[in-house]
């Protein structure tokens, strides 16, 4: 279950980073409101794993799903460049993420 919980966690950073991109500097409500839901659930998420999960991997899985869903949506909603050196580094990410909890 805490597993579950991180991944969900590590969606939901990607969600109060587009949301934060999205309130103008908190300027705007709805976005803000969104940021401020999506922070919190992401937060008590990762406190919750990290219950049984340790601290590095735990950390490390939820800032890798959180960056690469964020450079994801980046690319896909907010048209920001696609290069072949920005998926490879994400496919990294991505990788040390899955051989993280492997390994665990």
């Amino acid at each position: 279950m805490a597993w579950i919980v991180l991944i969900i966690s590590g969606v939901l950073e990607t969600v109060w980073a587009a949301a934060l991109a999205a309130s103008g500097g908190l300027s705007r409500l709805r976005p803000s409101v969104l940021f401020a839901a999506a922070l919190t659930g992401s937060m008590v998420g990762l406190g919750y794993a990290l219950r049984t999960i340790p601290l590095g991997t735990g950390y490390a899985v939820w800032v890798g799903i959180g960056a690469a869903g964020t450079a994801a949506y980046g690319m896909t909603a907010l048209h920001e460049p696609v290069t072949a050196a920005r998926l490879v580094c994400l496919t990294m990410i991505v990788g040390g993420v899955v051989g993280l909890k492997v390994l665990h």
